[in-house]
């Protein structure tokens, strides 16, 4: 009898996060600050700048606060496993105790909860409080070194499409291009994500396109009002 995988995908929630994010921020603050410079300005040039400045300082932005921010949440989980640690050597008894009154919680019997949390004690007294008490495993822990890089890979992927469209697009019609196709990158985006995540497209495509538009359209508001025309 064959038996079927099942597939999960929480295994990929770590990095997968971060290159959504990056994607999505590269797309929506570019063309953001492409579109608020159009409405500013008639010339080309200080678009392209604009737009190109945005994706080596965004990826470098959001490599940064993806990296400080997940060792923050490492040095976080590292410390409390280093306290669990200490107190399993100092007073193992009540950890285990602790550790039965956590499977008696989740629906053991006091009798059952007791020899789970033994032979797991037993197996390896650590990592069952990692996961069963703190809730930290393998799949969940911070990687700050992933993060940061797939944040600020997906950023520049997700920049680069408006700045093309800002080299080429009709400089006249500029604001109009540079949202079109940001609603057909993000939506492609989310579909992707979602795919990947394997959540609702449908949801994702629509609650990325709606706030960028709102993104999009705060920019050209202050564009126009404060712009300069440039010949």
């Amino acid at each position: 009898m064959n038996q079927q995988t099942e597939i999960h995908f929480i295994n990929r929630s770590g990095w997968l996060r971060a290159a959504v994010l990056g994607a999505n921020d590269g797309i929506l603050s570019t063309t953001s600050l492409a579109i608020g410079i159009a409405a500013a300005s008639d010339s080309r040039n200080p678009i392209v700048l604009a737009a190109l400045a945005g994706v080596v300082a965004g990826a470098l932005s959001m490599a940064a606060g993806e990296y400080v921010s997940v060792s923050s949440q490492s040095d976080i989980e590292t410390s409390d496993l280093e306290r669990e640690k200490k107190e399993l050597e100092e007073m193992p008894e009540a950890e285990l105790a602790e550790l039965t009154n956590i499977y008696i919680n989740r629906g053991l019997t006091p009798e059952l909860a007791h020899k789970v949390a033994v032979q797991l004690t037993a197996h390896n007294a650590l990592e069952a409080h990692a996961r069963d008490e703190l809730g930290i495993n393998d799949i969940m822990q911070a990687k700050p070194f992933q993060a940061a890089v797939a944040s600020a890979c997906a950023f520049i992927v997700g920049g680069i499409l408006p700045l093309l469209v800002a080299i080429f697009a009709p400089i006249k019609y500029m604001e109009v291009f540079q949202y079109g196709f940001a609603i057909v990158f993000l939506a492609v985006s989310g579909a992707l994500a979602a795919g990947a995540g394997g959540s609702n497209k449908i949801k994702s495509i629509l609650r990325i396109c709606l706030w960028g538009t709102v993104a999009m359209c705060a920019s050209a508001l202050v564009g126009y009002l404060f712009g300069v025309q440039t010949t």
